[in-house]
């Protein structure tokens, strides 16, 4: 039996999400068996190799986020994004009230225990984008499991309905919050 190739990229996040996908318990046994994880956060594999599926967690906050979700988006069938952030923005956007400038000088100068700060500046660092977006606002997305972190059961259903080759669509009793 061919297995399903997956990647996965952790953009602008806490891993709470990653968390919630191994709180899955037994069931990632039996997804195991049936899935090849390519790329992953835990893996070194530089690039995204053409995968049937692909699972983001996290907003896009820098170039460099922007560039991995278009290069996976290219790579793999179906995009899947999970959490708060990667659906709608979540803690990472609570900066899009204010300008990058002021973000920056924030973080890096102007915090109660910083001294003689410096905003620092390098051709290595990804620049930060104006705003933290949704995965969303910068590719196509299929299929949406939201919640901070998304719940387990949530991220198995998902898993669960892309093995089988459909398209998940949430229950609503899997998009409570409380």
């Amino acid at each position: 039996m061919t297995k399903v190739k997956i990647a996965i990229s952790w953009l602008d996040a806490c891993a709470g999400c990653e968390m919630s996908l191994l709180d899955i318990d037994g069931a990632i046994v039996d997804i195991a068996k049936a899935v090849e994880f390519t790329r992953t956060p835990i893996t070194d594999i530089k690039e995204f190799p053409n995968v049937d599926v692909g699972l983001i967690s996290g907003a896009i906050g820098n170039e460099e986020h922007e560039e991995e979700a278009k290069e996976l988006r290219e790579k793999c069938k179906i995009l899947m994004v999970m959490g708060d952030c990667a659906c709608f923005g979540g803690p990472p956007s609570m900066r899009n009230a204010f300008s990058k400038e002021e973000v920056l000088r924030r973080a890096y100068i102007e915090t109660e225990s910083t001294k003689d700060g410096k905003i620092p500046s390098s051709p290595e660092l990804p620049a930060l984008l104006e705003k933290a977006l949704p995965v969303n606002a910068e590719v196509k997305v299929d299929c949406f499991v939201p919640g901070c972190p998304p719940r387990a059961e949530a991220i198995n259903y998902a898993l669960t309905e892309l093995l089988q080759g459909r398209i998940p669509v949430l229950p609503s009793e899997m998009m409570r919050f409380d």
